[in-house]
């Protein structure tokens, strides 16, 4: 590469096959592409995941039983035995110049061939004494050959691709030294190097896979996180952006009447913060350009009453307002919960003798009659329906609309993003309906800024007034199960209502777990915990009219007990139920045993869930005292997000070359933030980005618009 050209960009890197290193012929290229690195890019992006410190190895003669130490050797000879019909043990004996030490590896047969004689490696282990000397039992590998220095890297491997850190790290090196004479391109402008006080970006390259010091490594990966984050905040922002210019949207009229006279009614006061996200939705409706926000709060927060707010905004200029959410069970809680909440409210209608009409709000579902689904659809046509409640009804195949204006969608996560963009289309002409997102499960802020940064983020944070926290207590053993069976039977004694949840309807021979089905016959057979109660049983597999019968007897009292699915989990609303009891419930993520908490606490009564069953992981360990432990949903997330890791959060975003390699969005929240910031300053001086060309570059080499369209419509 010749000195005097310009800079390499990563798309020039992108450009050069791994084939153009030496020794990466066709045979090492194949094992490169298993580990999804074919160019030179790719192998520059594939990063060390730590580093070994030669100042920190011990010799063999110093070590000690117990402690955890690098040791780097030679090895001097390998050998495998089968020990049983299915197991085998591999035997090696590496050697420094103060001694010689065992190596044990069970069930990893291919040591033998990796730990050849002759091959230098470092290990890294606890030794442990056994026969009279210390050996070491499948301690962590790494061939490190004749690399010298005082750090090596040590990278993420992969046995199919049968390639040593080594290997990788000699091509990194040779890669870096080939790109000596002409340098990489910095796309970031000088002034925010020195701002953030920021190493360049071949520095930064340079330092994360050959550094001199630990500090010089943690620069790097300081700076490399930074320009993963602004390019995700850049794209997301750049398009959000375009939409408010290029998408013509309702402009709403925001100061009527309609509004106040529903909000003047309610039985309670509105929170603070309630208020607070009902100014930004109406301030939203005000503009020119279509609302494209996302409610996140708490169970029982007090979504419903916004959303409201904001569809009664549409009905008070003409508009029609629509209400999907995903199941038939939770449209009908909504349609039950808006009834209650409206009354008798009528509009104002200057055209109307009296300058009134009646309000008119429909359930559309699949279990309704024929003649009231064409009811429905005709009233929506004609525009005489102003509010419609559904599932996917609601984006099926013919149903029209005169002037959709504003659209809720619950639980988003529920719901492909075709029929979130279907729905979307239903708006009148090229207008755009506006769009308000709602979720009970709690985002963390700087997940929700990546995930939804397209989105404007309001989070109701504040519970009303005389809502009592749930009390949550894990009952492990049959004692302890025996006296939850107790406590319900005292709550159904005292007038109250329980449900009892399963994660499966019918029993698994692979999973050990109890179904539904099992429960409810065990629970109400002679000697059964819930024997002489009314018991009912609700799951998937029942025909929507089953459910729709079961689901009125809890609410009206004539059952005591409720056995069911996750089918409950969103939005079953019945204030007299007062216990909730999770079996299996280790099987159950965080947020979905929030979620089934939630669905007990709905009124000024005390109530109690109880986690039942044991752990079968440390991991469900975590969750289930992590879920005893608090009753907040934000905090709930943050402890799922570290539970988890951000790959269940970005979802389909972790597939793939676009990932965030090196930035986590739990370690990194400052830097989520700052991104962000960053990202609107740059946009707000420069809207396409004219000015960084080479930043743009990346942005469609790195994200693409396949994968900046899954962010924009998540």
């Amino acid at each position: 590469m010749p000195a005097g050209d310009p800079p390499l960009s990563l798309r020039d890197l992108d450009a050069i096959g791994v084939t153009r290193l030496r020794d990466v012929g066709r045979q090492r290229a194949a094992s490169l592409t298993k580990m999804e690195i074919d160019s030179v890019l790719d192998l520059l992006q594939h990063y060390p995941r730590r580093y070994i410190d030669r100042t920190k190895q011990a010799r063999i003669a110093e070590l000690a039983e117990g402690e955890d130490v690098f040791v780097e050797g030679w090895v001097q000879r390998s050998s495998s035995r089968r020990i049983k019909p299915r197991r085998t043990l591999v035997e090696v004996v590496i050697s420094d110049d103060t001694g010689r030490l065992k190596l044990t590896f069970f069930n990893q047969p291919w040591q033998e061939q990796s730990l050849r004689a002759g091959r230098q490696v470092v290990v890294h282990g606890r030794p442990k004494p056994y026969r009279g000397a210390l050996q070491m039992t499948n301690p962590v590998v790494d061939l490190v050959g004749d690399r010298t220095g005082r750090f090596f890297p040590v990278y993420p491997q992969s046995e199919k691709a049968n390639l040593s850190t080594w290997d990788i790290a000699k091509f990194v090196e040779q890669a870096l030294n080939r790109c000596q004479p002409r340098g990489i391109l910095d796309p970031v402008p000088s002034s925010m190097l020195r701002r953030f006080d920021f190493v360049g970006r071949h520095t930064a390259l340079e330092g994360i896979h050959r550094p001199d010091t630990m500090a010089e490594s943690y620069e790097a990966r300081r700076r490399l996180k930074f320009d993963e984050l602004l390019r995700v905040q850049l794209e997301l922002v750049r398009r959000k952006r375009w939409l408010e210019r290029h998408t013509a949207g309702l402009s709403h009229a925001t100061g009527g009447e309609l509004v106040d006279r529903f909000l003047a009614r309610l039985p309670f006061q509105l929170t603070a913060a309630q208020q607070r996200v009902i100014g930004e939705v109406v301030g939203d409706l005000a503009q020119p350009y279509p609302m494209h926000r996302l409610m996140q709060g708490d169970v029982g927060a007090g979504k419903t009453v916004v959303a409201l707010c904001a569809l009664l905004t549409a009905v008070q200029g003409r508009f029609q307002g629509a209400l999907m959410a995903p199941t038939e069970v939770l449209a009908e809680q909504h349609f039950a919960t808006m009834l209650s909440l409206l009354g008798d409210l009528t509009v104002p209608d200057p055209a109307r003798l009296g300058g009134e009409r009646p309000l008119k709000v429909e359930l559309l579902s699949g279990s309704r009659g024929a003649a009231d689904r064409r009811r429905t659809h005709a009233g929506l046509a004609a525009g005489d329906v102003d509010i419609v409640v559904g599932t996917h009804a609601l984006i099926s195949e013919g149903l029209e609309y005169q002037n959709l204006g504003v659209v809720v969608i619950d639980e988003q996560h529920r719901f492909g993003v075709e029929q979130r963009a279907v729905l979307r289309d239903r708006g009148p002409g090229s207008v755009l309906p506006d769009l308000l997102v709602m979720t009970a499960t709690p985002i963390p802020r700087t997940a929700a800024m990546t995930v939804y940064g397209d989105l404007d983020v309001s989070v109701l944070d504040e519970l009303p007034e005389g809502r009592l926290p749930v009390a949550t207590s894990w009952a492990r053993g049959p004692l302890e199960e025996a006296q939850v069976w107790e406590a319900v039977r005292a709550a159904v004694s005292e007038g109250r209502q329980a449900y009892v949840v399963c994660p499966v309807i019918d029993e698994s021979e692979v999973l050990e777990v109890r179904s539904v089905i099992e429960t409810h016959e065990r629970l109400t057979g002679g000697d059964g915990g819930l024997a002489g109660l009314r018991v009912g049983l609700l799951h998937g597999r029942l025909t929507p009219a089953e459910k729709d019968a079961t689901m009125e007897l809890f609410r009206a009292g004539a059952l005591d007990v409720l056995v069911a699915t996750t089918v409950i989990e969103v939005g079953v609303d019945v204030p007299n139920a007062t216990v909730m009891v999770v079996v299996d419930a280790g099987r159950f993520g965080i947020a979905q045993l929030h979620q089934l908490r939630g669905r007990v606490g709905r009124s000024d009564i005390a109530s109690s869930c109880y986690l039942v069953g044991e752990a079968v992981t440390a991991d469900a360990e975590a969750r289930l005292e992590a879920v005893v432990a608090s009753t907040d949903g934000f905090e709930l997330a943050e402890a799922d997000l570290e539970l988890r890791g951000e790959g269940t959060i970005m979802g389909e975003r972790q597939k793939g070359r676009n990932d965030l390699r090196l930035a986590s969005l739990r370690q990194d929240r400052e830097w989520v933030a700052i991104a962000r910031d960053v990202a609107i300053e740059m946009l707000d001086d420069d809207p396409d980005l004219h000015s960084h060309p080479a930043l743009a570059d990346e942005i469609e080499l790195l994200l693409g618009d396949r994968d900046a369209e899954f962010l924009l419509k998540s």
